[in-house]
């Protein structure tokens, strides 16, 4: 019977400690800085280059491509993308800025000095958002699970990987940022980013921003989390929504693990 009791104590034992190994970890947030941002601006892709915000924003008639100072939230250029296009992710590439569009199925590819349209070319995908790792531009597409590693020329679909959280598809990837040879994703209608390995698809972490803005300080429902923007050169990580009054310099503070990976919403978009 001691035997018996030991081996169930061992056996239990291995258990926890599988358990343990297998959660993610979630980091929180130490609050750095405030800056100003324009409340009506639906946000869909956010870049911190030379010293400069650059902003694509959504809504049909209200989309956008935006630079920003971020100490007064000014803006520095305005380019109005027409109707019908919705626009979507952003991200630079050598001189240019390629921001996708939504159910348009079309990528748009700017003069980053003059904002002068270079270049559409066709899109398969329903665009969400857009980052770079200097070989590939990164897409999240269609509220899917999927990244999609594309030329950043041609447009032409290199590879594919499914985002995992210990097995389970993540999905509604949204606005997206490659930072220290991670793609950074926000999950759609929630105040989650995902920290993915672009080798694997695997989730290597969570931060949650739960009460950055409050939901009280929304002005709608789709007042969600969506912007990431990374500072290279000063290590300096910023964060927004669709139709937040504020961008937020946070830094990275780890904390407990992840239980389970938040659930995939079927909201329309």
């Amino acid at each position: 019977m001691r035997t018996l009791k030991l081996l169930a104590l061992c056996l239990l034992s291995v258990h926890a400690a599988d358990l343990a190994f297998s959660q993610i970890p979630v980091d929180t947030y130490q609050l750095i800085h405030v800056y100003p941002h324009d409340a009506q601006a639906f946000t869909q892709g956010l870049v911190y280059l030379d010293g400069h915000l650059y902003e694509s924003t959504g809504l049909v008639g209200s989309s956008s491509l935006r630079k920003e100072d971020l100490e007064t939230g000014r803006i520095e250029q305005f380019h109005d993308v027409p109707s019908p296009i919705f626009a979507e992710g952003l991200t630079n590439w050598g001189s240019t800025l390629i921001q996708l569009t939504w159910q348009n199925h079309s990528i748009l590819v700017y003069d980053r000095l003059t904002f002068r349209l270079l270049r559409t070319l066709p899109n398969p995908n329903e665009g969400w958002g857009l980052t770079q790792d200097g070989a590939h531009l990164i897409e999240s597409a269609d509220g899917s699970a999927t990244l999609h590693f594309l030329d950043p020329e041609t447009m032409r679909e290199i590879r594919k990987v499914k985002v995992t959280d210990r097995g389970a598809p993540v999905t509604q990837l949204n606005e997206l940022e490659f930072i220290h040879g991670q793609v950074y994703a926000n999950i759609w209608h929630t105040d989650r980013i995902a920290r993915i390995s672009p080798e694997t698809g695997k989730v290597l972490g969570w931060i949650d921003l739960t009460g950055l803005l409050p939901k009280e300080a929304r002005s709608t429902p789709e007042a969600v989390l969506n912007g990431i923007a990374y500072d290279a050169e000063h290590d300096r990580l910023f964060v927004t929504g669709k139709l937040w009054p504020k961008i937020f310099e946070i830094k990275l503070v780890p904390a407990q693990k992840a239980p389970h990976p938040p659930q995939a919403l079927s909201t329309p978009r």
